[in-house]
């Protein structure tokens, strides 16, 4: 098995787990009313998404369109928590975990675009 595909499988299952641990407790945070839906339907799609990390990792080449949109996915948390918090309207808790993001935003780069050459060479 070429690197770049074991470092993707390993990369997007750490992903999945990572999700998991950090989203579940959202569910048992106590928020007021007006916005506990709001977090809900938040966990609940980006616990979707740690089911797309996890079938990436089983054949990262199979499913490489879905690996430039995880890109997007962790930008789409990321790169807000961490401008509030910059601007000193959101807190240091949500920007570690943006910041968190915007780490595996890279990674994920870094792996479509490996990946991307890699399957261009096997066409080639």
């Amino acid at each position: 098995m070429p690197p770049e595909i074991r470092f993707a499988r390993r990369l997007y299952r750490a992903a999945a787990i990572y999700g998991v641990i950090v989203l579940i407790p959202l569910y048992f945070v106590p928020v007021p009313d007006p916005y506990r839906l709001n977090l809900i339907g938040f966990a609940g799609t980006a616990l979707v998404f740690q089911g797309m990390f996890w079938i990436i990792a089983h054949d990262p080449l199979r499913f490489l369109p879905l690996v430039a949109l995880s890109v997007f996915e962790k930008l789409s948390f990321g790169l807000p928590a961490v401008a509030f918090w910059a601007r000193g309207q959101g807190d240091r808790f949500s920007a570690i975990f943006g910041a968190i993001d915007l780490l595996l935003a890279i990674l994920f780069s870094i792996t479509w675009f490996r990946l991307q050459a890699l399957s261009a060479e096997r066409t080639t």
